[in-house]
């Protein structure tokens, strides 16, 4: 008896002691859970809190540095932070077209021959064409302007100089030098020279670019030339054709105008001699960008037409007083096309040559003595007009040099002229006004 109360007693122990155990077990798995959730809670406090810390220093750091302006572009800016939003950004844009960038880029404008014109017409860009002229006051046509006081409108007729300057662009080809410096060229038989101040007279013209690659822009040696280059910088009137250099002597210069970005490369195929009268650019020295070879010519007009949207070629070539072209000016003008020229315009034989259509581009041989001497001259401009979709017509328009002056012409005598280009130019088709079919 004594025994199985024992057992008994014992038994109970053993349950008490199995039921402290499950009950202790239990506790530490909840203390466990406790110190767990405490944990776990703890660290992602901290994180929280470090993140937070370290995004207001961020922001701070931001406000701290961020610029004033919003970039759009290379050079294009938005003038206020709080600058509004996109589609206000996109009418911007669209306003200043897709030039924007380099047309609010001063120093690289100067720097690539870049010049900004604001056209008439919104929806066009009317650019015009014509041939030599002679300040020199040795000879007649500038002789005769000075005797009657300096009145331009007595030696081109004021309808004339209207239409001149009402064009967007006016181009001229300025077939001598201005200086006051220099020797003629030896045993050459024309050397012409101009005083600097004449140079006014191309503003007077509403002149915006003159072509210097002709057989007379070296005529009183290096020095003129180089007098020449400085007189119209300083007028303002970009020059083609010729510099210090060849680098510059071969530089298109181009003009954006209503969202286009428009070339014009110069050059002079006359002087076929090793040793010419005029002087070739070099990389060192100046003088004119030759093309009787025209490799050199022929990769500008291709670098040209990769970065503009219209490119035009002022070549210098041909004979002398000859109506029909030669086999230099044909072989060449296939060459140019081919190249990427989109108009050709031609001058030196001081007389009205054919207008041509090459591979769809319009090539007129020869625009004549614009003003340059007393001898009566059927002589004429070519106006173009061009838009974003390209060229959109292409006019010659008739005029007569004679005694010292040079007029528009009208009536019978327009007509007779724009005969006279119909059976030179049997090509295309020219209306009474003058306006060429591109066939």
């Amino acid at each position: 008896m004594h025994l199985l109360k024992r057992i008994i007693l014992s038994g109970r122990q053993l349950n008490f002691y199995y039921i402290y155990i499950l009950w202790y077990t239990e506790n530490m798995k909840k203390n466990r859970a406790k110190k767990t959730k405490s944990s776990f809670i703890l660290s992602f406090c901290i994180t929280l809190a470090f993140v937070l810390l370290v995004g207001f220093f961020i922001l701070f750091a931001y406000l701290w540095v961020r610029p004033k302006t919003k970039s759009v572009s290379n050079n294009f800016q938005l003038v206020e932070e709080d600058a509004p939003a996109k589609e206000q950004v996109q009418e911007i844009v669209e306003e200043n077209g897709k030039y924007a960038d380099i047309l609010n880029d001063a120093a690289y404008m100067a720097e690539h021959n870049i010049y900004a014109k604001e056209a008439l017409n919104k929806d066009c860009v009317t650019i015009t064409f014509a041939g030599d002229i002679l300040f020199d006051p040795n000879y007649s046509v500038m002789a005769t302007l000075l005797q009657n006081g300096g009145n331009l409108e007595s030696s081109i007729a004021p309808d004339l100089l209207a239409e001149m300057k009402s064009a967007d662009i006016m181009m001229i080809n300025n077939e001598f030098p201005y200086s006051d410096r220099g020797m003629p060229i030896p045993e050459k038989q024309f050397t012409f020279r101009a005083s600097p101040a004449s140079v006014s007279y191309l503003n007077d013209m509403g002149v915006d670019i003159v072509s210097l690659a002709n057989n007379h822009a070296y005529d009183y040696g290096e020095e003129a030339l180089l007098d020449t280059l400085q007189v119209l910088k300083d007028a303002g009137i970009p020059y083609v054709g010729a510099g210090i250099n060849e680098k510059e002597a071969s530089a298109p210069v181009y003009f954006i105008i209503n969202n286009m970005k428009i070339a014009i490369i110069s050059a002079t195929q006359i002087e076929r001699l090793d040793n010419p009268d005029t002087k070739e650019a070099t990389e060192s020295s100046p003088g004119v960008f030759r093309c009787w070879n025209g490799e050199k010519l022929l990769q500008k007009i291709q670098e040209a037409k990769a970065e503009s949207d219209f490119v035009i070629v002022y070549v210098h070539w041909g004979t002398e007083n000859q109506e029909a072209t030669d086999w230099a000016q044909d072989k060449q003008a296939v060459e140019l096309t081919e190249a990427g020229a989109d108009l050709i315009i031609g001058d030196h034989p001081h007389i009205l040559q054919k207008i041509d259509v090459i591979n769809g581009v319009p090539v007129i041989y020869s625009l004549g003595n614009f003003w340059f001497n007393s001898r009566p001259i059927d002589t004429g401009m070519m106006k173009v007009t061009l838009s974003e979709e390209g060229l959109q017509s292409f006019q010659f328009i008739p005029c007569l040099q004679s005694n010292c002056r040079t007029t528009l012409l009208a009536g019978e005598e327009k007509e007779r002229v724009l005969g006279e280009m119909r059976r030179m130019s049997g090509a295309v088709q020219i209306d009474a006004d003058g306006y060429v079919t591109l066939q």
